[in-house]
């Protein structure tokens, strides 16, 4: 039997435009004005006469449209329609224009006949400000020499009214041939809209489309735009929490929903995205989700090009602060408008990724093979009841039974973990449709906590489950506490993830750990497992660590406060929550001991050891602070983290066991001497003699071994004049040792850092000593821009650096303005500088702890001013979070004494933030 014939639009008046069409452009005023013009004979000036009345419409229009869109940011669907009606109206004007007056047939033949259609996104009746205008010239036969005129003149005054214009000219058979042949011309086709010319060409394509092209080829269609939105998918990150998404093309975005829509357009020729509700792929309720999403989409997208005045889809972070401004969000109590808005953003890309599953496996269910059934069988077991497999996912046989007993809504993931099957959309949608029936009583139930627990402890992958679990609202519905950190994004560059999405990517990291699949990334870890500690707490302290997070409140101690009341409720015991709660509270302690404390000095140990007190404790903390570092995004653990890591966890471990007192400056400084000594073999006694008494005890017990018979061999013999230099990569710590040898003066410290700064070399540790004798011995750990060990063949180019900086030939701080200015997308990022002192941490010296934004300068202008205020510095810790920096500094005074008063502190930070703001002015100006 014949299919019906879809009807042909014509130009589109669509309804709800965010301006009545006769408001936005008057069509027939339009060409009434152009008319008036237009020359008898002169095409070119009948050409600029069209193009002027056609821009001011134009200009007039778009100004209105983006006006109107200011006031009614949300109302995204009514502009793009506005947008696209407007953009009708401009190119049939053209067409007028051409055909009738430019290029006038005498006497017109069958053959010169000529129809406009929009195609893509412009056929679809959905344009965005700067959106291109796809178009599609139709012709009977071959082109004509007419033809070929009238398209040039339309293209002429499209492109002089800046418009981005693409266009085909064909034939009905070209577009079926072509449109066989590449499945893009396929789908452009699809959505092909009459939009001006010979209507009945139009008709033919549409008839010849739907017989001669798309029927039959169902499955083909389907594979392919499946296989092109798998690969787009791969080219924007692969997952839907990236920190920039692009709204059209990222997974969860416009794309995506436009690829369901075409699926149901090419098997059930539906005519609107509403269509796939009648056509059995939606629920009116899915459908609800589907529009919400998409003009949330549409809306973000529409301001993303009135912001940048072009055709831009990425949301970078500095457009993400102006589109949360322009769609209404406000700064909260602990939470930036952006973040609140990209909150949002991540929600309905969530939904738009659940509504996809739910349309493609409906669509399974209609044009599954019979084989596709077997596929995993001998992998997998059999459900058990109340549950049926439906296309090798988990369905309930009975919904009224399943629901009877709200305990299902959590066994089913049980089920799925259990059986190795996935759920069916059908089970989801009942799930997520009655997630009221977990209420207190189930929270509260021994059986709930333990199908909770057992879903993170029992099969080996509790990600799964997780994840699904809150991408349906069933971990918040179950810890309501949770809800507060779904889609929640953090508005800077360290953090990879939403706060929900970090979660459970750290409960993947400790599932990993215990399959024994990182035993080479993360031994330590592993050897603590495999060891044992208790499962129960590790995973509920992951799963609650960051869980206080969006308040603004310090988010460790409120975290804290809150999983002392989740805990019991998971089923743990007094002691267990106790863990917990510690853990939880102290969750960021030993990351910040690692990378922001000297570790050689031997009050950071001590400290850190009276903070943990027990070894099950520090091995507890040590495997959630890697699982958090790893979980924070795919680069952020590297082995100088591992390598601080496992050093403080090393020298923790043997306090604990053989008592703090072991932790001692004497006994460190006597096995240092002694090790050194073994190194030495080929020195004479004397020589030995000499270089141990030449440093003061500090010397001994921050370095390590090989480094102090590097400084041993570079100081031998060394002139009053001489700088020795010794670059050694150290991949264990993904960084470049830089020792160097010279005479001990002033700044010297601060020169060196200017000095590596202006070779591209970025500074993660540094510490300097002062020989008995005069000499400096100052050793820094510098890695390249991507963050790998700085390149030794660049040697020569540092030595000559040094030496024109020590010279003073070269100034590191005017040289460095120009690499200090902060790129645009970072700008909107807010790090307000704090400056602590702290004379607890160390025995001998004041801590100096500056936190703010990073920048290549930075480290040369603090220790500069540092150095001018005579401050001596022993050493300096760097840890970088992204664009934020936390450079530590272990100081003392020109008599070798602590900052103690009050004022040197306050006129200190003075200058330290004068210093910082001056160095950012000097980074503006120099561009």
């Amino acid at each position: 039997m014949k299919r019906a014939v879809a009807p042909v639009a014509g130009p589109a008046a669509a309804p709800d435009l965010l301006i009545p069409a006769a408001d936005l452009i008057d069509g027939g005023a339009l060409l009434a004005a152009i008319h008036a013009e237009l020359p008898a004979t002169d095409a070119r000036a009948g050409r600029a006469v069209a193009v002027r009345h056609m821009s001011l419409a134009k200009n007039r229009a778009n100004a209105a449209l983006e006006t109107a869109f200011l006031l009614n940011p949300l109302k995204a669907r009514a502009l793009v329609s506005a947008q696209s009606h407007l953009t009708d109206v401009l190119v049939t004007t053209a067409l007028l224009i051409a055909r009738d007056h430019l290029h006038r047939a005498q006497s017109p033949t069958t053959a010169e006949r000529l129809t406009v259609l929009a195609v893509g996104g412009f056929g679809r009746a959905e344009m965005a400000p700067h959106s291109d205008v796809d178009l599609l010239f139709l012709t009977p036969w071959k082109i004509t020499p007419w033809a070929e005129s009238v398209i040039e003149s339309m293209l002429y005054m499209l492109w002089d009214l800046k418009l981005k214009v693409g266009h085909a000219s064909r034939t009905v058979a070209d577009c079926i041939r072509l449109g066989r042949e590449d499945i893009t011309i396929r789908t452009a086709l699809l959505e092909h809209r009459f939009i001006a010319g010979d209507a009945s060409l139009a008709t033919e394509l549409n008839e010849r489309l739907w017989s001669d092209l798309f029927r039959n080829s169902g499955p083909e269609f389907i594979e392919a735009k499946l296989a092109e939105r798998a690969e787009r998918h791969k080219r924007q990150g692969g997952q839907r929490y990236v920190l920039e998404p692009n709204v059209k093309e990222a997974k969860g975005g416009l794309r995506d929903l436009q690829t369901l829509y075409w699926i149901g357009k090419y098997l059930l020729r539906v005519s609107s995205s509403a269509g796939l509700v009648g056509a059995g792929l939606l629920s009116r309720e899915e459908y609800d989700k589907f529009e919400r999403a998409e003009n949330f989409l549409w809306a973000a997208r529409c301001h993303l090009h009135y912001i940048t005045h072009r055709a831009v889809d990425q949301l970078t972070f500095d457009a993400q602060v102006d589109v949360a401004k322009r769609m209404g969000y406000h700064d909260t109590t602990g939470r930036r408008a952006v973040e609140l808005f990209m909150q949002d953003y991540f929600r309905h890309a969530t939904h738009v990724g659940e509504l996809t599953r739910i349309f493609l496996t409906e669509l399974e269910a209609r044009h599954a093979k019979p084989e596709s059934s077997i596929l995993g069988m001998f992998s997998r077991k059999k459900v058990k009841p109340p549950y049926k497999l439906v296309q090798s996912r988990i369905d309930v046989l009975d919904p009224a039974e399943f629901l009877s007993d709200p305990l299902n809504l959590l066994r089913a993931f049980e089920e799925a973990l259990r059986s190795r099957h996935l759920l069916h959309p059908n089970i989801m949608r009942i799930i997520a449709a009655n997630l009221d029936l977990i209420d207190d009583s189930i929270r509260d139930n021994p059986e709930a906590q333990r199908i909770f627990l057992d879903l993170m402890l029992k099969h080996g992958n509790p990600e799964r489950a997780l994840r699904r679990m809150n991408e349906l609202g069933v971990l918040s519905a179950f810890i309501p506490e949770f809800e507060n950190i779904v889609a929640m994004m953090q508005f800077n560059v360290y953090h990879h993830y939403t706060v929900d999405e970090h979660i459970i990517q750290t409960i993947s990291v400790l599932a990993q750990i215990e399959r024994g699949e990182l035993i080479e990334d993360l031994p330590l870890s592993s050897s603590i497992l495999k060891a044992g500690i208790n499962r129960r707490v590790i995973y509920v302290a992951l799963l609650l660590h960051d869980i206080g997070k969006g308040r603004p409140e310090d988010h460790s101690i409120i975290g804290a406060q809150i999983a002392r009341r989740i805990a019991p409720r998971l089923g743990l015991d007094q002691e267990e929550t106790e863990t917990v709660e510690w853990l939880v509270r102290y969750h960021l302690l030993m990351s910040d001991m690692a990378q922001k404390r000297d570790i050689g000095d031997p009050r950071t140990v001590r400290d850190f050891a009276k903070a943990v007190k027990t070894r099950k404790r520090l091995d507890l903390l040590t495997v959630l602070t890697v699982c958090d570092i790893r979980g924070v995004g795919p680069t952020t653990w590297n082995n100088w983290k591992a390598m601080l890591l496992r050093q403080l966890y090393s020298i923790t471990a043997e306090a604990l066991e053989g008592g703090l007192e072991t932790i001692n400056r004497d006994k460190r400084e006597d096995e240092a001497k002694a090790a050194l000594r073994l190194r030495l073999k080929d020195w004479t006694e004397a020589q030995i003699k000499v270089e141990q008494a030449r440093h003061y005890t500090p010397y001994w017990q921050g370095l390590s071994t090989d480094t102090q018979e590097v400084f041993a061999r570079l100081l031998r013999g060394l002139g009053d004049h001489e700088i020795r230099i010794d670059l050694h990569p150290e991949p264990a710590r993904d960084a470049t040792r830089a020792c160097f040898a010279l005479g001990d003066h002033p700044g010297i410290f601060s020169r060196l850092a200017g000095a590596l700064a202006l070779v591209g070399a970025n500074v993660v540790d540094a510490r300097t000593y002062t020989s008995k004798d005069g000499y400096a011995t100052p050793v820094f750990w510098i890695q390249d821009a991507d963050g790998k060990p700085y390149d030794v063949e660049r040697l020569p180019r540092l030595r000559g650096m040094i030496e024109k900086t020590l010279k003073g030939e070269v100034l590191p701080r005017e040289a460095l303005a120009g690499r200090d200015k902060v790129k645009k997308r970072e700008r909107e990022f807010r790090f307000p500088t704090h400056i602590t002192f702290d004379n607890e941490g160390s025995e001998i010296y004041t801590i100096i702890e500056v936190d703010t934004r990073d920048r290549p300068g930075l480290l040369y202008d603090l220790t500069r001013t540092l150095a001018a205020n005579n401050i001596y510095i022993a050493s300096a810790v760097i840890a970088t979070y992204g664009a934020q920096v936390v450079d530590a500094f272990y100081v003392k005074d020109m008599f070798g004494l602590k900052l103690h008063t009050k004022s040197k502190q306050e006129a200190l930070d003075r200058k330290l933030r004068q210093a910082i703001a001056e160095g950012v002015e000097r980074a503006q100006n120099s561009g």
